[in-house]
């Protein structure tokens, strides 16, 4: 059968290269499935997704990805991230601090627009991280 070639990189490092079966994204246009011999697309990754290469035997590799892009061409898959983490690198108790702290501020209500908008930018990051490593939110 065959796999696909997947890549998934961030300005920082390579996280993850190898073979899959499947990897499946939440892009503006809605969570996409790519399975071999995938007609090629590009897509734009959404603030706070997660990411799921499945990889048969090997078990799901998840990650918590930030914005970015996802291209497919001839069975390979490129995710571009801006931001990405893979769960099991994910500290939970971080992650959940965080979230606490953007629910806070946004509970509060006496931000501006600007900071309004960077504490729900932060949950979202936040619950991405805590929906990658596992975490029931």
């Amino acid at each position: 059968m065959a796999k696909l070639r997947v890549g998934v990189v961030s300005p920082e490092r390579e996280i993850w290269s190898g073979e899959a079966d499947m990897v499946i994204a939440k892009t503006v246009d809605g969570e996409i499935g790519i399975m071999p011999n995938h007609a090629p697309v590009l897509g734009v990754l959404v603030e706070g997704g997660v990411l799921r290469v499945k990889r048969g035997a090997e078990g799901d590799l998840v990650a918590a990805v930030h914005g970015g892009f996802l291209s497919v061409a001839d069975n390979d898959v490129s995710i571009l991230a801006e931001a990405a983490e893979l769960g099991d690198e994910v500290d939970v108790a971080a992650a959940r601090d965080a979230l606490q702290r953007a629910q806070a501020s946004i509970d509060a209500g006496n931000n501006d627009a600007e900071a309004e908008e960077e504490a729900r930018l932060e949950a979202k990051r936040a619950r991405a991280r805590l929906r990658a490593a596992g975490e029931d939110i």
